[in-house]
């Protein structure tokens, strides 16, 4: 193996093969990043919509989940990018395709918004039916004491959720979430199929160029590599940091 090419001078971009690399690891943590934000808030409604003896919000909230981890990512993606400019009205859909701005333009990562956009809503919502189940098995993981004396003590139901059983439920999803958040990571590389030039494509690319496969690849790997093991190290100081002693693997130890 030869890892000088990596810095040699890529032929379009102004960048070397490196650069390209970089410019991968940076759209991989932008969409990965942004979807998180959109799993986690939606996932933990959704979640809690599950738990709560409601009839009607539990069923729209058990038919979301249902719809969006049965269908498989790839397919969503290719909805969200190629039919849902089509199916919406034609003005939309005509600005969405051609006149939607820009990125920022950056050497050799310049792409549309509505690509970015529709990778990040689909790795978002896909990734909020997996959190919805991590949240509603947590809460329903606690005592349905803990449920009754919150009541008991004149909390409203929404209060029970914020003051009682969500503090405790995050707290013993943590390794569960830590792994849904890796995944979207992985998850990521799908947005290649739809024109993003994260990690996964920019080595494909490389590789391509300088037929430098199992190089390019293995860098992809260790960066990968390097990612998950710096997230499982951050949040195993959390988990041990919140965790109830006694109560939490974590923490009990």
């Amino acid at each position: 193996m030869d890892f000088k090419f990596l810095l040699e001078q890529a032929p379009s971009g102004g960048m070397t093969y490196l650069g390209w690399m970089m410019s991968g690891l940076m759209w991989t943590m932008l969409v990965s990043i942004s979807a998180w934000i959109i799993a986690f808030v939606l996932g933990s409604i959704i979640g809690v919509l599950r738990t709560v003896p409601l009839r009607i919000p539990r069923l729209i909230a058990t038919t979301y989940v249902e719809i969006f981890r049965n269908i498989p990512l790839l397919v969503q993606m290719f909805l969200w990018y190629f039919v849902m400019p089509e199916i919406v009205p034609s003005e939309l859909g005509d600005w969405l395709k051609g006149t939607y701005p820009n990125l920022i333009a950056l050497p050799f990562a310049q792409f549309s918004l509505w690509e970015f956009s529709a990778a990040v809503l689909c790795l978002g919502l896909y990734t909020a039916s997996r959190v919805a189940e991590q949240v509603r098995a947590g809460i329903e993981s606690l005592p349905k004491g803990q449920t009754n004396a919150g009541l008991a003590m004149g909390f409203t139901l929404p209060q029970v959720y914020k003051y009682v059983l969500l503090p405790m439920a995050f707290r013993i999803i943590i390794p569960p979430m830590t792994s849904e958040f890796l995944t979207i990571f992985k998850n990521s590389s799908t947005a290649l199929t739809i024109g993003i030039l994260e990690l996964t494509a920019q080595s494909r690319q490389i590789s391509e160029y300088t037929f430098r496969t199992f190089e390019s690849f293995t860098v992809a790997t260790l960066i990968y590599i390097v990612i998950t093991l710096t997230v499982i190290f951050i949040m195993r100081l959390v988990e041990n940091k919140v965790a109830v002693p006694g109560y939490v693997s974590q923490g009990g130890h």
